[in-house]
């Protein structure tokens, strides 16, 4: 019996804007189009199968890809316009859990990160990008070092639908964070 594959990680920014009183959060764990630190690019439709296959109990919320470690549980996955956007719970009643919320309320633990295995892929010859059309989602998780900065967890009112666009200061954020990662590359 083979062994099943290693998983595929892509790492998110996620800023904390606040994290509700029961460890509820919101926002982006994947955004469409965008090149990421390791040169692939999600397309549109491409969480489309998996989710219709795993729904959202079937995606795991785990504590940096360690599946000894679940903190919580995803209570909405669904594709939007923008990308990949989550709604979860991080528990505080398992001790990591506790441990994610302290850090995601003082700014430290700020990225997500996708653990998939890629059903179609390809790499554009004249660019070089992996073009993912369709991904299996395993899991995702909260990280320390994230790989898309334009990613984002949201505050509690995004979740529920009330100013799910990104703010002025917030996009400003992003953007400073991205000229600082391509400052790094030189």
């Amino acid at each position: 019996m083979r062994p099943l594959a290693a998983p595929e990680v892509k790492r998110f920014e996620a800023e904390v804007d606040r994290v509700a009183a029961d460890g509820t959060f919101a926002g982006h764990a994947c955004v469409f189009g965008v090149e990421d630190l390791a040169r692939d690019v999600v397309e549109p439709g491409a969480f489309r199968a998996t989710l219709a296959r795993r729904g959202v109990g079937g995606v795991k919320m785990l504590w940096h890809h360690d599946p000894a470690e679940p903190i919580g549980r995803w209570l909405e996955i669904r594709e939007d316009a923008r990308g990949l956007f989550v709604r979860g719970r991080i528990l505080a009643d398992v001790a990591r859990g506790r441990e994610a919320l302290a850090l995601m309320r003082d700014g430290i633990l700020d990225g997500l990160s996708i653990g998939f295995k890629t059903i179609k892929g390809r790499r554009d010859a004249r660019t070089g990008l992996r073009r993912l059309a369709e991904i299996d989602l395993w899991e995702i998780s909260l990280v320390t070092f994230p790989m898309q900065p334009a990613a984002r967890v949201a505050s509690v009112e995004a979740a529920r639908g009330v100013g799910s666009d990104l703010s002025a200061a917030a996009l400003a954020a992003t953007i400073r964070r991205a000229a600082a990662l391509l400052d790094t590359k030189r």
